[in-house]
Protein backbone atom coordinates (compact mmCIF):
# COMPACT_ATOMS: atom_id res chain seq x y z
CA UNK A 1 0.00 0.00 0.00
CA UNK A 2 1.23 3.59 -0.55
CA UNK A 3 2.83 4.90 2.56
CA UNK A 4 0.38 8.53 1.89
CA UNK A 5 -2.46 6.50 1.65
CA UNK A 6 -1.58 4.73 5.32
CA UNK A 7 -0.75 7.75 6.64
CA UNK A 8 -4.48 9.29 5.76
CA UNK A 9 -5.88 5.64 7.14
CA UNK A 10 -4.23 6.47 10.53
CA UNK A 11 -5.21 10.18 10.80
CA UNK A 12 -8.71 8.75 9.77
CA UNK A 13 -8.70 6.61 12.80
CA UNK A 14 -7.08 9.25 15.27
CA UNK A 15 -9.88 11.77 13.99
CA UNK A 16 -12.45 9.34 14.85
CA UNK A 17 -10.55 8.40 18.30
CA UNK A 18 -11.06 11.90 18.78
CA UNK A 19 -14.38 12.45 17.93
CA UNK A 20 -15.54 9.50 20.02
CA UNK A 21 -13.22 11.14 22.93
CA UNK A 22 -15.02 14.36 22.67
CA UNK A 23 -18.70 12.70 22.51
CA UNK A 24 -17.63 10.87 25.45
CA UNK A 25 -16.26 13.69 27.51
CA UNK A 26 -19.75 15.98 26.52
CA UNK A 27 -21.87 13.16 27.73
CA UNK A 28 -19.86 12.58 31.33
CA UNK A 29 -20.16 16.62 31.36
CA UNK A 30 -24.28 15.94 31.18
CA UNK A 31 -24.54 13.30 33.42
CA UNK A 32 -22.07 15.06 36.08
CA UNK A 33 -24.54 18.13 36.51
CA UNK A 34 -26.34 19.29 39.70
CA UNK A 35 -28.48 21.55 41.02
CA UNK A 36 -25.56 22.83 42.57
CA UNK A 37 -23.51 25.84 40.74
CA UNK A 38 -20.48 25.75 42.10
CA UNK A 39 -20.01 22.21 41.14
CA UNK A 40 -21.52 23.03 37.79
CA UNK A 41 -19.77 26.01 37.12
CA UNK A 42 -16.44 24.34 37.93
CA UNK A 43 -17.53 21.43 35.90
CA UNK A 44 -18.01 23.69 32.89
CA UNK A 45 -14.99 25.13 33.19
CA UNK A 46 -13.18 21.76 32.94
CA UNK A 47 -15.15 20.89 29.97
CA UNK A 48 -13.83 24.16 28.05
CA UNK A 49 -10.59 23.70 28.69
CA UNK A 50 -11.08 19.93 27.40
CA UNK A 51 -12.58 21.05 24.20
CA UNK A 52 -10.36 24.03 23.51
CA UNK A 53 -7.52 21.33 23.32
CA UNK A 54 -9.53 18.48 21.65
CA UNK A 55 -10.17 21.10 19.04
CA UNK A 56 -6.60 22.49 18.43
CA UNK A 57 -5.40 19.01 17.91
CA UNK A 58 -8.14 18.81 15.55
CA UNK A 59 -6.95 21.61 13.86
CA UNK A 60 -3.22 20.54 13.66
CA UNK A 61 -4.83 16.75 12.45
CA UNK A 62 -6.36 18.57 9.81
CA UNK A 63 -3.45 20.37 8.71
CA UNK A 64 -1.22 17.52 8.54
CA UNK A 65 -3.80 15.76 6.55
CA UNK A 66 -3.87 18.37 3.97
CA UNK A 67 -0.74 18.21 3.51
CA UNK A 68 -1.26 14.49 2.89
CA UNK A 69 -3.24 14.88 0.41
CA UNK A 70 -0.86 17.42 -1.61
CA UNK A 71 1.88 15.32 -1.34
CA UNK A 72 -0.25 12.36 -2.52
CA UNK A 73 -1.63 14.23 -5.50
CA UNK A 74 1.62 15.51 -6.32
CA UNK A 75 3.05 11.67 -6.54
CA UNK A 76 -0.03 10.41 -7.97
CA UNK A 77 1.12 13.15 -10.90
CA UNK A 78 4.26 12.05 -10.88
CA UNK A 79 3.60 8.97 -11.49
CA UNK A 80 1.13 9.48 -14.11
CA UNK A 81 3.64 11.58 -16.08
CA UNK A 82 6.14 8.28 -15.71
CA UNK A 83 3.51 6.57 -16.66
CA UNK A 84 2.48 8.02 -19.97
CA UNK A 85 6.73 8.38 -21.05
CA UNK A 86 6.58 4.61 -20.67
CA UNK A 87 3.99 4.26 -22.68
CA UNK A 88 5.37 6.59 -25.12
CA UNK A 89 8.87 4.61 -25.40
CA UNK A 90 6.74 1.47 -25.59
CA UNK A 91 4.74 2.49 -28.65
CA UNK A 92 8.27 3.82 -30.19
CA UNK A 93 10.00 0.47 -29.63
CA UNK A 94 6.91 -1.63 -30.97
CA UNK A 95 6.85 0.76 -33.87
CA UNK A 96 10.32 0.62 -34.57
CA UNK A 97 10.55 -3.40 -33.82
CA UNK A 98 7.55 -3.41 -36.33
CA UNK A 99 9.63 -1.67 -39.32
CA UNK A 100 12.54 -3.78 -38.50
CA UNK A 101 10.63 -7.10 -39.05
CA UNK A 102 8.97 -5.82 -41.95
CA UNK A 103 12.64 -4.29 -43.39
CA UNK A 104 14.02 -8.20 -42.26
CA UNK A 105 11.45 -9.77 -44.20
CA UNK A 106 12.93 -8.85 -47.67
CA UNK A 107 15.89 -10.67 -48.74
CA UNK A 108 16.81 -7.43 -50.47
CA UNK A 109 16.85 -5.97 -47.29
CA UNK A 110 18.69 -8.32 -45.43
CA UNK A 111 21.31 -8.00 -47.71
CA UNK A 112 21.31 -4.54 -47.89
CA UNK A 113 21.61 -4.34 -43.86
CA UNK A 114 24.81 -7.42 -44.09
CA UNK A 115 26.42 -4.99 -46.58
CA UNK A 116 25.92 -1.88 -44.34
CA UNK A 117 27.28 -3.79 -41.28
CA UNK A 118 30.27 -5.16 -42.99
CA UNK A 119 30.97 -1.71 -44.56
CA UNK A 120 30.89 0.03 -40.41
CA UNK A 121 33.27 -2.56 -39.78
CA UNK A 122 36.07 -2.69 -42.71
CA UNK A 123 35.76 1.43 -42.11
CA UNK A 124 36.38 1.46 -38.26
CA UNK A 125 39.21 -1.62 -39.23
CA UNK A 126 40.82 1.36 -41.17
CA UNK A 127 40.30 -0.12 -44.56
CA UNK A 128 40.14 1.95 -47.77
CA UNK A 129 38.11 0.89 -50.67
CA UNK A 130 40.40 0.41 -53.97
CA UNK A 131 43.68 0.31 -51.53
CA UNK A 132 42.67 -2.36 -49.30
CA UNK A 133 39.87 -4.26 -50.94
CA UNK A 134 37.43 -3.89 -53.95
CA UNK A 135 33.68 -4.82 -54.32
CA UNK A 136 32.19 -7.11 -56.53
CA UNK A 137 34.94 -8.11 -58.71
CA UNK A 138 34.24 -11.17 -60.76
CA UNK A 139 37.11 -13.86 -60.17
CA UNK A 140 38.45 -16.74 -62.71
CA UNK A 141 35.56 -18.92 -62.54
CA UNK A 142 33.06 -16.05 -63.16
CA UNK A 143 31.60 -16.04 -60.03
CA UNK A 144 31.28 -12.30 -57.62
CA UNK A 145 32.24 -12.24 -54.51
CA UNK A 146 31.18 -8.94 -52.49
CA UNK A 147 34.00 -8.17 -51.16
CA UNK A 148 38.01 -8.74 -52.24
CA UNK A 149 40.65 -8.03 -50.00
CA UNK A 150 44.04 -6.91 -51.54
CA UNK A 151 47.26 -8.88 -49.69
CA UNK A 152 50.95 -8.80 -50.33
CA UNK A 153 52.26 -11.01 -53.13
CA UNK A 154 49.11 -10.22 -55.56
CA UNK A 155 47.26 -12.69 -53.41
CA UNK A 156 43.11 -12.13 -52.50
CA UNK A 157 40.75 -12.67 -49.83
CA UNK A 158 36.80 -13.00 -50.54
CA UNK A 159 34.65 -12.33 -48.15
CA UNK A 160 30.47 -13.26 -48.80
CA UNK A 161 28.08 -10.94 -47.04
CA UNK A 162 24.88 -12.81 -47.94
CA UNK A 163 23.72 -14.83 -44.86
CA UNK A 164 20.23 -17.02 -44.74
CA UNK A 165 18.08 -15.05 -41.90
CA UNK A 166 14.47 -15.79 -42.45
CA UNK A 167 14.13 -19.07 -40.65
CA UNK A 168 15.95 -16.94 -37.86
CA UNK A 169 13.36 -14.29 -38.23
CA UNK A 170 10.85 -17.24 -38.12
CA UNK A 171 11.87 -18.74 -34.68
CA UNK A 172 11.84 -15.59 -33.03
CA UNK A 173 8.36 -14.77 -34.03
CA UNK A 174 7.52 -18.24 -33.26
CA UNK A 175 4.61 -18.66 -30.83
CA UNK A 176 5.12 -22.10 -28.95
CA UNK A 177 8.14 -24.10 -28.61
CA UNK A 178 7.38 -27.14 -31.56
CA UNK A 179 7.36 -24.18 -33.98
CA UNK A 180 10.40 -22.35 -32.52
CA UNK A 181 12.32 -25.58 -32.78
CA UNK A 182 11.30 -26.54 -36.01
CA UNK A 183 12.45 -23.14 -37.55
CA UNK A 184 15.57 -22.83 -35.86
CA UNK A 185 16.64 -26.00 -37.30
CA UNK A 186 15.52 -25.11 -40.67
CA UNK A 187 17.75 -21.79 -39.80
CA UNK A 188 20.85 -23.99 -39.47
CA UNK A 189 19.96 -26.56 -42.37
CA UNK A 190 20.16 -23.40 -44.66
CA UNK A 191 23.53 -22.00 -42.94
CA UNK A 192 25.08 -25.42 -43.68
CA UNK A 193 23.78 -24.84 -46.88
CA UNK A 194 25.12 -21.42 -47.65
CA UNK A 195 28.97 -23.20 -46.66
CA UNK A 196 28.71 -25.77 -49.31
CA UNK A 197 27.24 -23.01 -51.57
CA UNK A 198 30.84 -21.10 -50.97
CA UNK A 199 32.63 -23.92 -51.30
CA UNK A 200 31.31 -24.60 -54.51
CA UNK A 201 31.73 -20.84 -55.64
CA UNK A 202 35.04 -21.12 -57.07
CA UNK A 203 36.49 -18.66 -54.07
CA UNK A 204 39.59 -20.51 -53.00
CA UNK A 205 42.01 -20.60 -56.33
CA UNK A 206 45.81 -21.41 -55.07
CA UNK A 207 46.90 -19.36 -58.25
CA UNK A 208 45.14 -16.32 -57.25
CA UNK A 209 43.57 -16.24 -53.67
CA UNK A 210 44.74 -17.96 -49.70
CA UNK A 211 43.13 -20.99 -49.01
CA UNK A 212 40.18 -19.81 -47.24
CA UNK A 213 37.25 -17.67 -47.97
CA UNK A 214 35.01 -15.47 -45.14
CA UNK A 215 31.27 -15.42 -44.76
CA UNK A 216 30.31 -12.40 -42.60
CA UNK A 217 27.22 -12.85 -40.40
CA UNK A 218 26.06 -9.86 -39.61
CA UNK A 219 24.97 -10.19 -35.86
CA UNK A 220 26.76 -10.78 -32.48
CA UNK A 221 23.45 -12.66 -31.24
CA UNK A 222 22.79 -15.09 -34.67
CA UNK A 223 26.65 -15.73 -34.29
CA UNK A 224 26.63 -17.21 -30.97
CA UNK A 225 23.03 -18.62 -31.48
CA UNK A 226 24.97 -20.53 -34.58
CA UNK A 227 28.04 -21.52 -32.12
CA UNK A 228 25.95 -22.76 -29.23
CA UNK A 229 22.65 -24.98 -31.02
CA UNK A 230 25.18 -26.38 -33.57
CA UNK A 231 28.92 -26.81 -32.21
CA UNK A 232 29.83 -29.18 -34.86
CA UNK A 233 28.73 -26.46 -37.60
CA UNK A 234 32.21 -24.23 -37.29
CA UNK A 235 34.23 -27.35 -37.68
CA UNK A 236 32.12 -28.28 -40.79
CA UNK A 237 32.71 -25.07 -42.05
CA UNK A 238 36.35 -24.70 -41.65
CA UNK A 239 36.97 -27.94 -42.88
CA UNK A 240 35.42 -26.81 -46.31
CA UNK A 241 37.88 -23.77 -46.14
CA UNK A 242 34.71 -21.19 -44.82
CA UNK A 243 35.25 -19.20 -41.74
CA UNK A 244 32.73 -17.98 -39.67
CA UNK A 245 32.61 -14.51 -38.96
CA UNK A 246 30.83 -11.83 -36.53
CA UNK A 247 31.48 -8.25 -36.44
CA UNK A 248 33.64 -8.25 -33.73
CA UNK A 249 36.02 -11.52 -35.30
CA UNK A 250 35.75 -9.42 -38.45
CA UNK A 251 37.26 -7.01 -36.48
CA UNK A 252 40.09 -9.16 -35.50
CA UNK A 253 40.42 -10.79 -38.89
CA UNK A 254 40.79 -7.11 -40.79
CA UNK A 255 43.59 -6.70 -37.99
CA UNK A 256 45.78 -9.23 -38.78
CA UNK A 257 45.04 -8.60 -42.49
CA UNK A 258 46.40 -5.05 -41.93
CA UNK A 259 49.53 -6.04 -39.87
CA UNK A 260 50.29 -8.58 -42.86
CA UNK A 261 50.56 -5.75 -45.26
CA UNK A 262 52.26 -3.11 -43.45
CA UNK A 263 54.94 -5.96 -42.60
CA UNK A 264 55.15 -6.65 -46.60
CA UNK A 265 55.08 -2.96 -47.38
CA UNK A 266 57.86 -2.51 -45.16
CA UNK A 267 60.01 -5.51 -45.65
CA UNK A 268 59.71 -4.20 -49.36
CA UNK A 269 60.54 -0.81 -49.06
CA UNK A 270 63.75 -2.31 -46.63
CA UNK A 271 64.43 -4.53 -49.78
CA UNK A 272 64.18 -1.27 -52.38
CA UNK A 273 66.24 0.57 -49.82
CA UNK A 274 69.21 -2.19 -49.93
CA UNK A 275 69.29 -1.78 -53.59
CA UNK A 276 69.94 1.47 -53.42
CA UNK A 277 72.49 1.50 -50.83
CA UNK A 278 74.54 -1.15 -53.16
CA UNK A 279 73.97 0.65 -56.25
CA UNK A 280 75.27 4.26 -54.26
CA UNK A 281 78.29 1.99 -53.08
CA UNK A 282 79.05 0.99 -56.58
CA UNK A 283 78.52 4.53 -57.93
CA UNK A 284 80.99 5.94 -55.04
CA UNK A 285 84.04 3.52 -56.28
CA UNK A 286 83.25 4.14 -59.82
CA UNK A 287 83.61 8.13 -58.73
CA UNK A 288 86.83 7.65 -57.11
CA UNK A 289 88.52 5.77 -59.47
CA UNK A 290 87.51 8.80 -62.06
CA UNK A 291 88.78 11.04 -59.41
CA UNK A 292 91.65 9.24 -58.65
CA UNK A 293 92.85 9.30 -62.52
CA UNK A 294 91.73 13.07 -62.51
CA UNK A 295 94.08 13.69 -59.74
CA UNK A 296 97.25 11.84 -61.12
CA UNK A 297 96.46 13.99 -64.21
CA UNK A 298 96.25 16.97 -62.10
CA UNK A 299 99.51 16.21 -60.90
CA UNK A 300 101.04 15.72 -64.07
CA UNK A 301 99.82 19.31 -65.68
CA UNK A 302 101.14 20.80 -62.45
CA UNK A 303 104.63 19.50 -62.68
CA UNK A 304 104.69 19.98 -66.14
CA UNK A 305 103.58 24.23 -65.16
CA UNK A 306 106.19 23.62 -62.22
CA UNK A 307 108.79 22.93 -65.12
CA UNK A 308 107.76 25.91 -67.53
CA UNK A 309 107.84 28.22 -64.97
CA UNK A 310 110.61 27.60 -62.91
CA UNK A 311 114.00 26.09 -65.19
CA UNK A 312 112.33 26.33 -69.04
CA UNK A 313 111.25 29.92 -68.32
CA UNK A 314 114.89 30.79 -66.76
CA UNK A 315 116.96 29.43 -69.58
CA UNK A 316 114.83 31.46 -71.89
CA UNK A 317 115.58 34.69 -69.91
CA UNK A 318 118.99 33.91 -69.93
CA UNK A 319 119.26 33.73 -73.95
CA UNK A 320 116.91 36.80 -73.83
CA UNK A 321 119.15 38.77 -71.70
CA UNK A 322 122.35 37.78 -73.50
CA UNK A 323 120.82 38.37 -76.67
CA UNK A 324 119.77 42.22 -75.46
CA UNK A 325 123.14 42.34 -73.88
CA UNK A 326 124.46 41.74 -77.22
CA UNK A 327 121.98 44.92 -78.86
CA UNK A 328 123.62 47.21 -76.33
CA UNK A 329 127.26 46.88 -76.54
CA UNK A 330 127.11 48.13 -79.83
CA UNK A 331 124.51 49.02 -82.37
CA UNK A 332 126.25 47.41 -85.79
CA UNK A 333 126.03 49.28 -89.10
CA UNK A 334 125.04 47.94 -92.29
CA UNK A 335 128.39 45.92 -92.50
CA UNK A 336 128.92 44.64 -89.21
CA UNK A 337 125.41 43.54 -89.34
CA UNK A 338 126.49 41.42 -91.95
CA UNK A 339 129.16 40.12 -90.58
CA UNK A 340 127.72 39.26 -87.16
CA UNK A 341 124.39 37.76 -88.54
CA UNK A 342 125.72 34.17 -88.80
CA UNK A 343 126.51 34.93 -84.82
CA UNK A 344 122.91 36.32 -84.46
CA UNK A 345 121.17 33.42 -86.04
CA UNK A 346 123.16 31.32 -83.77
CA UNK A 347 122.14 32.92 -80.72
CA UNK A 348 118.41 32.59 -82.23
CA UNK A 349 118.67 28.99 -83.51
CA UNK A 350 119.58 28.11 -79.77
CA UNK A 351 116.49 29.96 -78.28
CA UNK A 352 114.23 27.99 -80.71
CA UNK A 353 115.95 24.81 -79.24
CA UNK A 354 115.23 25.91 -75.67
CA UNK A 355 111.63 26.74 -76.68
CA UNK A 356 111.32 23.21 -78.51
CA UNK A 357 113.02 21.79 -75.32
CA UNK A 358 110.60 23.27 -73.02
CA UNK A 359 107.31 22.42 -74.54
CA UNK A 360 108.70 18.83 -74.44
CA UNK A 361 109.16 19.20 -71.28
CA UNK A 362 112.87 18.00 -71.10
CA UNK A 363 115.68 20.22 -69.96
CA UNK A 364 119.00 19.75 -72.58
CA UNK A 365 121.29 20.65 -70.58
CA UNK A 366 119.76 18.12 -67.65
CA UNK A 367 119.36 14.66 -69.25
Amino acid sequence: MDPAAVVVVLAAALLAGVAAAVVAIAAAGRGRRTPAAADGEAGEQALDLRFDAVHEELRRVGSVLGDLRAERARHQGELIARLEATSRATTDLHRTAAGLREALASPKARGQWGERTADDVLRLAGFVEGVHYVRQRATASGTIPDVSFLLPGELLLHMDVKFPLANHLRALEADGQEAREAAERAFLADVRARIRELTARGYVDPATTVDFVLLFIPNESIYGFVHDRDPGLVDAALSRKVVLCSPFTLFAVLAVIRQAVDAHRLARASDDVLAELAAFGREWDRFCEHLDRVAGQLDTASRGMEGLAGLRRRQLQKRVDAARQLHGERSPGPVEAADDAPRLAAVAADAGDAGEQSRGGRDPTHP
